[in-house]
């Protein structure tokens, strides 16, 4: 799985990459011609390809660059930069509002925006989330002059046109239309957020056969009507594997959005607690002390804040929350962000020393 941005592309496939692309051309015209079917064939095909024109040309004028520039602030000196795609989606009070990828600017220490004219405007971030790969950025509105439209990504189906709008590859070919149709109208990816390539979250996304390549994050998906139903954010580039690309539904970004524009980030609960996988371990479980039937779980390396004051310990192995089971870290977190608040109670089931107990807590805020 790669996410295409920050400092050229960050996020690699895990099993090598690569594109094959293939051309078939067949030479029918004649006959066709001979069968009289070019003028029944014309029309369908050219009002269908206006269709992608007028659509394209209502959202690009939106569609913008994003350079996330790493500095060494001692030497001012740049240390990389990094290239992707953003939409201009909100303008108020004399700024414009872009939403991107997460990925595209982490890392970044200087942001700047290039308008579809080639005009460029230097941006602030005004937040980012690592678990849904989306941010905010803000420029001054002067020389904006279009935002984009927000569709309905609840009522995609499998089949309709997809468009990706982006700068795949870099500012030479900013403003690109890629078409397709929309595989899959909900998928679920898991993709890893750590360095060491363990698949510890997942995301919901639209699947798309539309061509997404590096420098398309953070751009939009769009539909026949001209509105923005998804931000493209990865692809499977594996060899052998073609067309599956994946965008973050709208319906999911809007509210994402909006807390980062209002809070600079997004709230969600935590436990306080430092966890990894019990499945992660091949050796040592002895000292856990475990009955023979936990094969899965969670295991407590660091405990803080409501954790620790609820009495739970490193070596802890949690089973359950609110008498649901858990076998895994991402199972964790899943349930704590999709179904429960910050201030919520929590009943905790875990095993120390080979003992069953439980606990109860408070969440905090992550």
């Amino acid at each position: 799985m790669s996410r295409w941005g920050q400092r050229g592309w960050n996020r690699q496939p895990q099993n090598g990459g690569g594109i094959v692309w293939v051309a078939i051309i067949a030479a029918v015209l004649g006959a066709l011609l001979c069968l009289g079917l070019v003028a029944i064939l014309r029309p369908a095909a050219t009002g269908g390809h206006d269709q992608v024109v007028a659509a394209a040309d209502k959202v690009k004028p939106a569609v913008v660059s994003v350079l996330s520039t790493v500095k060494d602030a001692k030497q001012d000196k740049m240390m990389g930069l990094g290239l992707g795609s953003g939409i201009i989606f909100q303008k108020t009070g004399g700024k414009a509002r872009i939403a991107t990828n997460y990925h595209v600017i982490d890392g970044g220490t200087d942001f700047e925006i290039v308008l579809p004219d080639g005009k460029r405007k230097k941006a602030t971030v005004l937040g980012k989330d690592l678990y849904t790969d989306l941010a905010v950025l803000e420029i001054d509105a002067g020389d904006v002059t279009s935002v984009a439209e927000f569709g309905n990504s609840d009522l995609l189906k499998a089949g309709q046109t997809a468009i990706a709008i982006g700068n795949p590859l870099g500012l030479d070919f900013s403003q690109t239309v890629t078409t397709g149709v929309i595989s899959r109208p909900k998928s679920n990816i898991p993709v890893s957020l750590g360095q060491n390539g363990e698949l510890d979250w997942e995301i919901d996304v639209i699947q798309t056969d539309a061509a997404i390549n590096q420098g398309n994050s953070g751009g939009p998906l769009v539909g026949l009507d001209g509105k923005v139903i998804g931000i493209n954010s990865l692809k499977i580039a594996t060899t052998g594997v073609e067309g599956l690309g994946f965008a973050i539904p709208i319906n999911e970004a809007k509210p994402i959005l909006e807390a980062l524009i209002q809070d600079h980030k997004v709230k969600r609960p935590a436990m306080g607690i430092t966890l990894e996988d019990l499945q992660s371990y091949q050796t040592g479980l002895d000292v856990l002390k475990l009955p023979d039937d936990v094969k899965t779980g969670v295991i407590v390396l660091d405990a803080s804040g409501p954790a620790k004051e609820a009495g739970l310990k490193t070596s802890d192995v949690i089973v359950e929350l609110d008498g649901k089971p858990i076998n895994s870290a991402l199972a964790l977190r899943k349930y704590l962000y999709n179904e429960k608040k910050i201030g919520d109670k929590l009943s905790i089931t875990y095993y120390r020393a080979g003992k069953k107990a439980t606990a109860s807590l408070t969440l905090g805020e992550l």
